[in-house]
């Protein structure tokens, strides 16, 4: 289970043309924003109470978690029904924070030899079961992943329940460990509207054997408004046909803005990756040792051959600075 509770609100709201998602959340309706607080940089939470993730996310039940885009789109439908334009984000200075690097080893090959701190992340809402893509990131507490929004939130709605990060996943098997989130954070524009110019979150995980996720695995550097157009390195695990989960997989390219919807701010590299593949870090750079900037999102159409991704502004930032802080 989990209890909600709001650090500040913000009101946004999507507008959108024929979005596919990756990866997408549950089916409950959040309070609305505060219209006197529309310029305020919010960060919801939950709190997860429920510590049964590990044992639920048998090899059986990882296999069989949906990639989410079914619900995606129920979203889409709903968000176009109410649209709006969205202001400009505001820009703050460029932030890098440095990550660490593990002392391990690879454990398998596949198309991407599987990277330590990149894994499937698994959740649950509405009683289903789905899977999206995590990365743990330098953090205070030194057991924070990052992912997409809608992989912890349904936007606007319920946070997820059962949440559960499985590092290097490959085959089924979970080389470092399953570890559970203790809470999820996410920008209320994302929570409260769904609004895809703030598509990341943020987990928490709890400590497994008495270790933290970042002394195990390592966690990435992060950086926040930097340049646009940048050459990135994305990964993910993308689900969805003729992709079957399993195994990592990559992209890489030069960032260029949204032509479709601009209010949404976002940047696309090419890539073919599918549902599942949502929440997968961007490195700055061409390899998985970058500052990650932002996460796998979403495409358009199933043959889609961009892959778009959140700006990671000020407000993603503070999203940041609120998990990485948490005890």
């Amino acid at each position: 289970m989990t209890s909600t509770r709001t650090l500040a609100t913000s009101l946004m709201s999507l507008t959108t043309a024929a979005l596919f998602a990756l990866c997408s959340a549950g089916q409950a309706t959040a309070a609305p924003a505060s219209p006197d607080t529309k310029d305020v940089a919010g960060v919801s939470s939950a709190a997860v109470t429920d510590t049964s993730g590990a044992d639920y996310w048998t090899p059986e039940r990882m296999r069989s978690a949906i990639p989410a885009d079914v619900l995606a789109k129920k979203a889409v439908e709903r968000q176009k029904s109410n649209p709006a334009v969205l202001p400009e984000q505001a820009k703050g200075p460029e932030t890098k924070i440095q990550g660490s690097a593990p002392q391990v080893q690879a454990k398998a090959n596949a198309s991407e030899t599987p990277v330590s701190h990149i894994g499937k992340v698994f959740f649950t809402l509405g009683g289903t079961n789905y899977v999206c893509s995590a990365n743990s990131v330098v953090s205070t507490n030194r057991n924070t992943v990052s992912t997409a929004g809608h992989c912890l939130n349904e936007g606007p709605g319920a946070f997820a329940t059962k949440f559960t990060f499985v590092p290097a996943y490959l085959n089924g098997s979970a080389p470092y460990g399953k570890w559970t989130a203790k809470a999820l954070y996410a920008p209320t524009q994302w929570s409260s509207s769904g609004s895809m110019e703030y598509d990341t979150g943020f987990a928490v995980m709890s400590q497994l054997n008495g270790r933290n996720l970042a002394d195990v695995v390592g966690a990435s550097g992060v950086s926040f408004n930097a340049a646009r157009g940048l050459a990135y390195k994305a990964f993910g695990y993308p689900a969805a046909s003729p992709f079957n989960g399993e195994s990592l997989k990559s992209c890489s390219g030069t960032a260029t803005n949204d032509p479709y919807n601009p209010q949404f701010n976002s940047q696309g590299i090419p890539c073919n990756m599918t549902g599942g593949s949502s929440g997968g870090p961007w490195f700055i750079g061409t390899s998985s040792s970058g500052y990650q900037n932002s996460v796998n999102s979403y495409g358009y159409g199933t043959n889609s051959t961009k892959m778009y991704g959140p700006y990671w502004g000020s407000v993603i930032q503070q999203a940041y600075n609120a998990a990485s802080s948490a005890s």
